[in-house]
């Protein structure tokens, strides 16, 4: 194993340069949501996910629409690749909010992807329903105009996390990861004394404050991408108060053409 990749296994997620006291705050316990063995406990986090998601004016998914119609908004027919949907919340928004995108909606956990086919986006005249793992993923180059991987890159340890990077700038135009905000270190140990005594009692706080042990720092986001491609162009579209946003992107890559070849008896050049 090289250097290269230990640094990139061993980053804090606060990234290189993180505080004594950053470094600390973190954990290697699961959440519900990884875990295989806490069935109800799993669903009733994800239910909660989704509820919140939905809400008319707060709702996750609504803010999550918003910006990443905002990145597509020169395109007329955006084809958008939805990774890590969970229930496809996200993915149903998007229809509804633009009326011509095209959304492949797609999850590692094939009962995820049942459940999602099941429902309104399995019969959607713009919906592609797959499953997909988020590192590897299953397109040819440049296949979509834009990739989003929302509120899931922190249940990634960073050498997987890295390759979310390079396959979603691969097989999309850009990439665009929303994440927790990982708070300053001093605030961020006053929020887990406060939440911690609520874990054993509430599901989704227990996910809760494992997902801010485990969010990425905007250094920490930048590392990954250089890790990824060194000529990745990494931008932050975070607005105050919100969540981690970052887009990232690669060169334009030469057009291939096949070699031409002299006609028989033409001299050579």
């Amino acid at each position: 194993m090289s250097s290269e990749t230990l640094d990139i296994v061993g980053m804090p997620r606060g990234g290189p340069n993180a505080s004594w006291l950053d470094r600390r705050l973190w954990t290697e316990r699961l959440e519900y949501l990884d875990r295989d063995d806490v069935d109800d406990l799993k669903r009733k986090v994800v239910q909660a996910l989704d509820r919140g998601g939905r809400r008319r004016r707060l709702g996750v998914y609504g803010k999550c629409a918003r910006l990443v119609l905002d990145e597509v908004a020169d395109v007329a027919t955006p084809k958008i690749l939805e990774l890590g949907a969970g229930l496809g919340g996200l993915s149903e928004k998007l229809l509804e909010d633009h009326a011509a995108a095209e959304v492949t909606v797609t999850d590692i956990d094939p009962a995820f992807v049942t459940a999602i086919s099941a429902g309104d986006l399995g019969s959607h005249p713009r919906a592609t329903v797959r499953e997909m793992d988020a590192t590897a993923i299953d397109a040819a180059d440049g296949s979509f105009d834009l990739a989003v991987f929302a509120l899931s890159l922190h249940h990634l340890p960073p050498e997987k996390a890295t390759r979310v990077f390079a396959e979603g700038t691969r097989a999309a135009k850009k990439l665009m990861i929303i994440d927790l905000r990982r708070p300053p270190a001093p605030v961020h140990a006053m929020v887990l004394a406060a939440a911690l005594p609520l874990t054993r009692v509430v599901p989704l706080v227990h996910d809760g404050v494992i997902s801010s042990l485990r969010a990425y720092s905007p250094s920490a986001l930048r590392v990954l991408a250089q890790h990824a491609d060194p000529k990745m162009t990494v931008q932050f579209r975070t607005r105050r108060f919100g969540p981690t946003v970052v887009v990232a992107s690669r060169p334009l890559r030469p057009v291939r053409t096949a070699p031409r070849h002299n006609a028989p008896g033409a001299p050579g050049r």
